[in-house]
């Protein structure tokens, strides 16, 4: 049991919930490296050093201690590869329109949706992100999926970002909807994905829509191609302040209430009501809820 092994490791006590926070996080971050691991997870546990930085070796090392004495199930180790950090990039509020193309959605279709993959795609994106999205780039936790939405008239040309990445550990509202339990909620998180980021770069109506829902039809074939893991329902976050969400509205998400406003790492509840999102979600088969429930069986 959790409870009966030591929780200090390099000078730092890990209470309970934090060990079975890195259990959880472990189990539903299917695909990822140990060297993605150990930067989700010291970043979720605010693990870092005096100068700001990431304690990412201390808690590989951490997580190897966990797995020797079985409490998680670490993905072999690889060959070769550097440690990298999560790279945030801020925004820089460009001024400048990216795209001047303008109209009805139905004058630039189809658009071509293509996977982010190499370098240059990443690039890319990123850079779009930082200069567009008021949030700008930041690497997400865990999983993750990107994807470039272009119009091919006029000319071929980017017109929005999607980006997919693992979902937020625990929202009340979706978890009251599915009918969670914290058990029920470990073993069948990994099927839920967040649509973390949503750029749309031209004045195009029905454009968030439009692009929304074409990324959408390439989720599911994707996430399981590089996860091995099938998704069920995707959830977004929206700034209420900012945004009412209308894209989503429209294409059929369903509004289940408010975030408490405290974010992933506030632990101590010294932010509630800060930063309050509405909480949409879109199931992508019929039964997603009765699956994701524990109540259809195997998810």
């Amino acid at each position: 049991m959790v409870q009966e092994i030591s929780q200090k490791f390099c000078g730092r006590e890990f209470t309970s919930e934090e060990v079975r926070l890195v259990q959880e996080v472990v189990r539903n971050c299917a695909g990822l490296s140990r060297t993605e691991l150990s930067h989700t997870v010291s970043e979720l546990l605010e693990w870092k050093r005096p100068g700001g930085g990431l304690k990412a070796r201390e808690c590989m090392d951490f997580l190897e201690q966990l797995a020797v004495h079985e409490i998680i199930d670490l993905p072999g180790k690889k060959s070769s590869g550097k440690a990298k950090p999560r790279k945030s990039i801020a925004a820089v509020q460009d001024s400048r329109p990216y795209s001047h193309l303008c109209g009805s959605v139905e004058e630039f279709t189809p658009l071509d949706v293509e996977l982010v993959e190499n370098r240059e795609q990443r690039l890319l994106f990123q850079d779009l992100l930082s200069r567009y999205h008021y949030l700008g780039y930041a690497m997400p936790y865990g999983a993750r999926l990107q994807y470039l939405i272009h119009t091919g008239r006029p000319r071929r040309e980017v017109v929005a970002c999607v980006q997919f990445s693992s979902p937020a550990w625990r929202i009340k509202a979706r978890d009251q909807w599915i009918g969670w339990d914290d058990g029920t909620r470990s073993k069948r998180l990994q099927h839920v994905v967040n649509n973390s980021r949503l750029l749309i770069l031209a004045r195009i109506k029905n454009l968030a829509s439009m692009a929304l829902s074409r990324a959408l039809q390439h989720l599911g074939v994707d996430w399981l191609e590089r996860y091995g893991v099938e998704p069920l329902l995707v959830e977004t976050l929206v700034d209420r302040q900012r945004f009412h969400g209308g894209c989503y509205l429209a294409s059929n998400w369903k509004l289940l209430g408010d975030t408490s406003g405290r974010g992933r790492t506030d632990r101590a509840h010294k932010r509630h009501g800060s930063e309050v999102k509405k909480v949409l979600v879109l199931p992508l088969v019929k039964n997603a809820v009765t699956r994701l429930s524990g109540k259809g069986g195997r998810p």
